[in-house]
């Protein structure tokens, strides 16, 4: 008899997110807790892509949003943590996602954000202790676009840092001679992409890079040598889909791989078929499969990792 096809386990996912604020007695959820605001973020989108934001208490999501949030407009993973621009991030993108940033001064988040960029370099720090990453930079200029303050920063000092990670492969890295890398590919293409600078990219020799991250077994990798994981789902699809070259890749393949990593008992998907799966791998997962074409999710914005729903109703 031949196989079935795997199916994507809906209601299983729902129910795994659901499910996640019930295990404060195990070890993860300790361990996670300076990341809770992330994990809403990825847990709420991840159930506004399958089209049920209803299992989620809004009141109680955006209470426990602006408990996080610090006198100089910043946003902690938690209660009672440091501000950081990662975590601005989240709380915006959650807020948008309820329709509901009119629950926050943004003008204390815009005066938070704009103050970590260099005005020398045009990079940005992610707090006030100074690391500079590219994450950061597309962190600011998403958070500044949500908000609609991208007037707000020197975004074109900010493209002449992107400019100076790139890569001869065409990639981008962390800092300025650091090895290219998904991850860090999606955040420089994603911050062009939103400030309309993808003429700086070198489209087809950066897409010949991502498309080189499939492996035999369908998956993506974030750089080469490395295994497969579906994470990669998101940060190279997403950077396909920007560069209008997604059809570079076996798309049939990598949903399969994808739904190889569900867990068929409990729901969730893991970085890989067999592993542990966490909401993180979760949603993007189901973003790689939105972008994929895979039926009954709602598009998702590959710029900004939120649905379509959302940034239209942002005009962005």
């Amino acid at each position: 008899m031949a196989s079935t096809k795997p199916q994507l386990l809906r209601n299983l996912h729902v129910e795994f997110i659901r499910s996640l604020d019930n295990k404060k007695d195990s070890l993860e959820y300790h361990l996670t807790s300076h990341l809770k605001l992330n994990g809403v973020y990825w847990g709420l989108t991840a159930l506004d892509l399958l089209g049920r934001l209803d299992v989620f208490e809004k009141e109680d999501v955006i209470t426990f949003i602006l408990a996080c949030q610090h006198s100089n407009g910043g946003f902690s993973g938690n209660v009672g943590h440091d501000p950081h621009l990662l975590y601005t991030l989240s709380a915006v993108q959650i807020l948008a996602t309820l329709d509901s940033l009119d629950r926050i001064d943004s003008a204390r988040v815009v005066d938070f954000v704009k103050n970590l960029q260099d005005p020398e370099s045009g990079a940005f720090c992610g707090d006030i202790y100074g690391e500079v990453d590219t994450r950061f930079v597309y962190v600011a200029i998403s958070c500044m676009s949500i908000l609609s303050s991208l007037d707000q920063i020197d975004v074109d000092k900010a493209v002449e840092y992107i400019n100076r990670c790139k890569n001869f492969d065409g990639g981008y890295g962390s800092v300025p001679g650091a090895e290219s890398h998904s991850g860090q590919i999606f955040c420089c293409v994603g911050a062009l992409s939103i400030v309309n600078r993808l003429d700086t990219v070198d489209i087809d020799k950066l897409g010949w890079w991502l498309c080189e991250r499939q492996l035999s077994n369908g998956g993506l990798n974030g750089r080469p040598e490395k295994k497969e994981d579906v994470c990669y789902s998101w940060w190279v699809l997403s950077s396909l889909a920007m560069l209008d070259r997604l059809h570079w890749i076996d798309h049939e393949k990598l949903i399969e791989f994808i739904l190889g990593a569900q867990d068929d008992e409990a729901g969730g998907i893991a970085d890989r078929p067999g592993d542990m799966a966490d909401v993180f791998h979760t949603v993007f997962g189901l973003a790689g499969l939105s972008l994929l074409g895979y039926p009954d999710l709602k598009p998702v914005d590959p710029r900004y990792c939120m649905t379509r729903d959302v940034t239209k109703r942002l005009g962005l």
